[in-house]
């Protein structure tokens, strides 16, 4: 699994982030035709008797809608040959089941980690191979991976690594916690976040997701199944957070918990000038150390290179009914910077909110009388690129394809990046959202 944001990040002493299923204690004839299947294709050297006594508990699906799905992805830039078959896992013991028995076959055949399917070049896709489908289940399939497990004393969560991170989420707020760091969008799934990095605008305080783990169960190239995290197995740890995939598949994590706030006084400011845009960025991500009063929990940004930017489903935080007129704000070479901030809190200290907020905006240099502000659950301000998904789908724009590009900036050189990407190349020919924020190298 892949996640791709359309993120710009800058790096320096601080960064920017620019249907035949066959259940395995069923039908045994059924079961030994799909392997029989696999064995005359892939040279497998089991024989079908072989296989069933692997112990795979889960599904092996020949059905041609699932491998039709296994063979796409978000991006839908690339189309694969179609696997032959796609494993429904049912705990990690199955996927190492299956990964020993490629590994063990004279000519081999590939195997694939499928999470919520949002790669971007079909990295999740695997032709004439079988493709792991870590998320989501199969009605009437017995056996599932295991649901989230919440320690609240130890604040941390034990959770599938096809899990989503929506559900981890809702699992953890049963006990007034919630994981530290999240990408903006939380239907992808665990596993895949994690063999990338997971950034989004809590990072600068917390690190990435993949600072924010204890503890893994990795399926290695071997097929072994084997428990790591900085005291145990840790070569295997840190090559696997952020790897991309290449050292195994991660059936298991720790994800460490905090207690979860309840609201979000949710910001957005405009400047014309793109070194007061990021110096400010980069003030504000400068207070990770100081106390939760005196720093917002949430730094991003986007460029708007156009009108019709600012009304898309990245800026649809401004209501139709009191429009933004970009002219009317003397934008520097036709573009303007929107920075996004919220600060997190409870129903308790609503209070003080508005006198923190107040005190940290009078320190920065945005355009006067360009404050937008928002209050909401913290669940929904967590969840609000699904929502803005639902309108897409319904108008039928989802299922398009997604060129995405992100990238590390030096700091050095975001100021000529801006003069040559957002004001030269670009100019006002790009309706797609531009991320874009600063990243604390050191977290």
């Amino acid at each position: 699994m892949f996640i791709s944001r359309n993120h710009l990040f800058k790096q320096g002493e601080e960064e920017t982030l620019i249907h035949c299923f066959f259940h395995m204690a069923t039908s045994k004839l059924l079961l030994t035709f799909a392997i029989c299947r696999l064995i005359v294709t892939v040279g497998l050297t089991l024989d079908p008797t072989e296989l069933l006594l692997l112990g795979v508990d889960g599904q092996l699906s020949v059905d041609p809608s699932d491998v039709e799905t296994a063979s796409l992805d978000f991006g839908l830039l690339t189309r694969a040959a179609p696997p032959l078959a796609v494993l429904h896992p049912a705990s990690a013991q199955d996927i190492a089941q299956l990964i020993k028995a490629a590994y063990g076959s004279d000519f081999g055949f590939t195997v694939s980690a499928r999470g919520h399917g949002h790669s971007i070049n079909g990295q999740a896709q695997t032709a004439n191979g079988v493709v792991v489908q870590m998320s989501g289940s199969k009605r009437g399939s017995g056996r599932k991976p295991p649901q989230p497990r919440v320690w609240p004393r130890e604040k941390y969560v034990d959770v599938w690594g096809g899990e989503l991170w929506i559900d981890v989420l809702r699992s953890s707020l049963e006990y007034g916690l919630a994981p530290k760091s999240w990408t903006d969008y939380l239907y992808l799934s665990v596993g895949g976040t994690l063999s990338n990095a997971g950034i989004s605008g809590q990072a600068f305080n917390h690190g990435p997701q993949i600072s924010n783990v204890h503890e893994l169960d990795v399926v290695t190239g071997k097929g072994e199944l084997l428990t790591c995290s900085e005291e145990q197995n840790s070569e295997l740890f840190h090559a696997v957070l952020g790897g991309l995939g290449q050292f195994g598949i991660i059936t298991r994590a720790r994800i460490s918990l905090e207690p979860a706030p309840q609201r979000v006084r949710w910001i957005r400011v405009l400047y014309s000038n793109f070194s007061a845009f990021t110096r400010d960025q980069e003030y504000l991500i400068s207070l990770h150390g100081e106390a939760g009063s005196q720093k917002f929990d949430y730094v991003e940004g986007f460029v708007i290179a156009d009108e019709g930017l600012i009304n898309n489903w990245r800026s649809s935080f401004f209501s139709p009914r009191n429009p933004v007129k970009i002219s009317s704000l003397e934008p520097n070479g036709g573009v303007l910077y929107c920075l996004e901030i919220t600060k997190n809190y409870l129903e308790s200290t609503a209070s003080t909110i508005d006198k923190e907020v107040e005190s940290l905006l009078k320190r920065l240099d945005f355009i006067p009388a360009t404050v937008f502000t928002t209050d909401l659950l913290y669940v929904d301000f967590l969840d609000r690129v699904h929502k803005a998904e639902l309108k897409l789908r319904s108008k039928g724009l989802w299922e398009v394809p997604h060129p995405w590009l992100n990238l590390f900036v030096p700091k050095s050189k975001i100021g000529d990046f801006d003069k040559g990407v957002f004001k030269g190349i670009l100019g006002n020919k790009t309706s797609g959202p531009i991320l874009i924020y600063p990243m604390n190298k050191h977290k």
